[in-house]
């Protein structure tokens, strides 16, 4: 069974940092590009980073851009999002994805991606 376990999300003050895991299980996608979406209540799920699986390609959206980072180790199958400066604004679900279906395209819809995690809430606080 494959599954994608995010971790890492919690409450923080404005201003705060947190970094999110996402462990893969059940296959493994070194080969394959990741990303994080995020998803606020009432709005639409929304392109935050993702990352090829080299690590020389990434993308962000500009909202995040300068704030957060997108890393992976592929040895532990894992993708990370290490967020900086964090605004209520990033308040949201964040979700890890990967596409399974190609290797050095970098998608930033959510149709790019084929397998999607269970999402760990990120909640900041004025």
């Amino acid at each position: 069974q494959v599954q994608l376990v995010e971790s890492g999300g919690g409450l923080v003050q404005a201003g705060g940092s947190l970094r999110l895991s996402c462990a893969a299980s059940g296959r493994t996608f070194s080969s394959y590009p990741m990303g994080w979406f995020r998803q606020a209540p009432g709005k639409e799920r929304e392109f935050v980073a993702a990352i090829r699986f080299s690590g020389s390609i990434t993308r962000y959206a500009d909202s995040v851009k300068g704030r957060f980072t997108i890393s992976r180790d592929n040895a532990k199958n894992t993708v990370y999002l290490q967020m900086n400066s964090l605004k209520p604004e990033d308040t949201a679900v964040y979700y890890c994805a990967v596409d399974s279906r190609r290797i050095n395209v970098v998608g930033v819809t959510t149709s790019d991606y084929d397998y999607w995690g269970q999402g760990t809430q990120v909640t900041v606080s004025s």
